[in-house]
């Protein structure tokens, strides 16, 4: 039985997350179980990481501070596969432009920057956007190696890495590249939903838990 654990900081619908892990692991033959939880303990004990979101970088920070952003580091850095969605991407960060003097959990070096306006687009950037995959053989987005298929988005910020090396897929929206992917080692994360992209994201979800 595989034991997923999804970090609860009180952000995004959980429960959408939950379902599309449940599914795919369903049409993969996977056993799964699925714990939707805040408490460091359960954190440490799972096998693999899930932290989705949506919402304010700073009340995400504030939500980490103490035991919770401590033991999703040590399992990181124990080598505990991680998938990071949407808020859960920016997480793996030092700062963001969203919450000046916030700390994310700093696996990574670098800074959430805010989607400038541009002329012919919205801010938030929502809507469908084909991925553009930069480094293929990242992870479980190889899945989309073939094929980079249309992902759902709903942001205003985006991941600006010190090392570009960690980027794996980008999109377009207007004149901005956006950080669609990163991924190293155990750990990968995207801007995008699987779990509001249909079929293309369930496989996605599939891979993360087979692999």
């Amino acid at each position: 039985m595989l034991r997923v654990a999804i970090v609860d900081l009180g952000m995004g619908n959980l429960r959408s997350v939950q379902r599309a892990l449940e599914r795919a692991a369903a049409e993969g033959g996977v056993e799964l179980a699925v714990t939707i939880t805040a408490d460091p303990a359960a954190v440490s004990a799972t096998d693999k990481i899930v932290f989705p979101g949506q919402g304010a970088f700073r009340d995400c920070a504030a939500a980490l501070e103490g035991g919770l952003g401590e033991a999703i580091r040590a399992r990181i850095a124990a080598g505990t596969p991680y998938l990071g969605i949407c808020l859960g991407l920016q997480a793996l960060f030092q700062s963001s432009e969203e919450a000046p003097g916030a700390r994310g959990l700093g696996v990574f070096g670098g800074e959430v920057k805010l989607l400038g306006p541009a002329a012919g687009i919205k801010i938030p950037h929502m809507g469908w956007n084909r991925l553009e995959i930069v480094r293929p053989g990242a992870g479980a987005l190889s899945t989309f190696d073939a094929e980079p298929p249309y992902v759902y988005f709903v942001h205003s910020y985006h991941a600006v890495p010190e090392d570009q090396s960690l980027v794996a897929a980008v999109t377009a929206h207007g004149p901005h590249r956006i950080t669609a992917a990163v991924q190293r080692d155990n750990v990968v994360a995207t801007q995008f939903h699987p779990e509001k992209s249909q079929g293309v994201g369930l496989r996605f979800l599939r891979a993360f838990v087979e692999g």
